[in-house]
C-alpha cells in the first residue's frame, strides 16, 4: 500500500468533513447526536461509525462509477436528511411508536446508516475531482483512506459535540429536553436554509 497515497486522502477526508463550508455534514451529526446525554458517550461515537457506514457505502459504489446521481439532487437531499433528523429528535412520546424521550437505538443507528448513504453521494461528488487515474488497487485505497479520514473527522465533531453537552448539562444546568429542542431547531434551521439557498 502507497503510504502517501494513502495519508494524503486520509487527510483529504477529514479536512472534507472539518471544512467549516461543509457544515451541513456537521449539522447531520449533530443534530444525531442532540437526544444523547454524556454519559451515552459510546452511542454517540456509534452512530458516528453508522454514518460511516452509510456513507462508504455509496461513496464506494460513486467512486468505482457503479451509481450517480445528479449532483443538484443530492445536494439537495443532503439538508432534508438534516431536516428529517431534527423532527425525528422532537416526535412527542407516543407518537409513530415512540416509547420513551429518546428514539429507539436502533431505529437510531438505521436512520444514520440510512441518511449516511445520502451523504455518501455528495462526499462522491467532491472526491471524484480528486481521485488519481491509474490502477484498480490504488482506487481502492483512496477510497479507504478518504473513508477512515471522514471517520476521524466525524470522532472530532462528536468529541467537540460531547464537550459542549458536558458543559450544557453539568455547569449549565440545562434540561435535557431543552437541550434536545435547541440543538434540533438549530439544525433544522440550518437544513431549511440550505434547501431554499
Amino acid at each position: 500500500m502507497d503510504s502517501n497515497l494513502f495519508a494524503t486522502y486520509f487527510q483529504l477526508g477529514y479536512q472534507h468533513i472539518l471544512d467549516p463550508a461543509g457544515y451541513d455534514h456537521m449539522a447531520f451529526l449533530i443534530a444525531l447526536c442532540a437526544v444523547y446525554k454524556p454519559e451515552e458517550w459510546k452511542k454517540l461515537i456509534w452512530l458516528a461509525t453508522a454514518f460511516t457506514l452509510g456513507h462508504s457505502i455509496t461513496l464506494i459504489l460513486a467512486g468505482l462509477d457503479i451509481i450517480r446521481l445528479p449532483g443538484n439532487l443530492v445536494e439537495w437531499l443532503i439538508p432534508v436528511t438534516i431536516l428529517l433528523a431534527a423532527i425525528w429528535n422532537v416526535i412527542p412520546e407516543g407518537k409513530f411508536g415512540r416509547k420513551s424521550s429518546s428514539p429507539n437505538w436502533r431505529s437510531a443507528f438505521l436512520l444514520a446508516v440510512g441518511f449516511g448513504l445520502i451523504h455518501g453521494l455528495g462526499f462522491s461528488n467532491f472526491l471524484r475531482s480528486s481521485l488519481f487515474p491509474g490502477e484498480e488497487s490504488k482506487l481502492l485505497v483512496q477510497l479507504l483512506a478518504f473513508n477512515l479520514g471522514i471517520e476521524f473527522g466525524q470522532l472530532i465533531i462528536v468529541l467537540g459535540i460531547w464537550i459542549l453537552a458536558i458543559f450544557a448539562f453539568r455547569i449549565g444546568k440545562v434540561q435535557q429536553t431543552s437541550w434536545t429542542l435547541f440543538i434540533s431547531g438549530l439544525s433544522a434551521g440550518i437544513a431549511i436554509s440550505l434547501m431554499l439557498a
